[in-house]
């Protein structure tokens, strides 16, 4: 089970972002968020943080972009069993999707208007 994304449908309204952190904390936080939404020019890019998928380790070495040396990991980190995409920011601990309980019952799904998130079974 996983949670497809449909990045032509998202508007970055970010109604998933509020969602996920009402339903983790109990108010509307983005920082405490297990997925967040980043709004470019022409293209908007939900990223949750997990559930993992199979993806094979290209770099775990950094690397330089634009003259900058940055982690090998940026590419994949929200798939990756190892770092996290995104920590609690008082306490530092890593946020994972957790498809907001068993049986899942995604919040995120649930709030996305333009219905750019689902529910799968893979």
């Amino acid at each position: 089970m996983r949670i497809k994304i449909d990045y032509a449908r998202c508007t970055g309204c970010k109604l998933c972002q509020v969602a996920c952190s009402l339903q983790h904390t109990g108010t509307v936080n983005p920082q405490r968020s297990r997925i967040r939404v980043f709004v470019g020019e022409d293209v908007c890019l939900p990223v949750i943080a997990g559930p993992y998928t199979e993806a094979a380790c290209n770099s775990k070495e950094n690397m330089v972009i634009n003259g900058q040396e940055v982690d090998g990991c940026v590419v994949c980190r929200a798939s990756c069993p190892v770092k996290s995409a995104f920590k609690e920011p008082d306490t530092g601990i890593p946020l994972k999707c957790d498809f907001c309980g068993d049986p899942p019952d995604p919040q995120c799904v649930k709030w996305c208007d333009p219905d750019a998130l689902m529910l799968v079974d893979d």
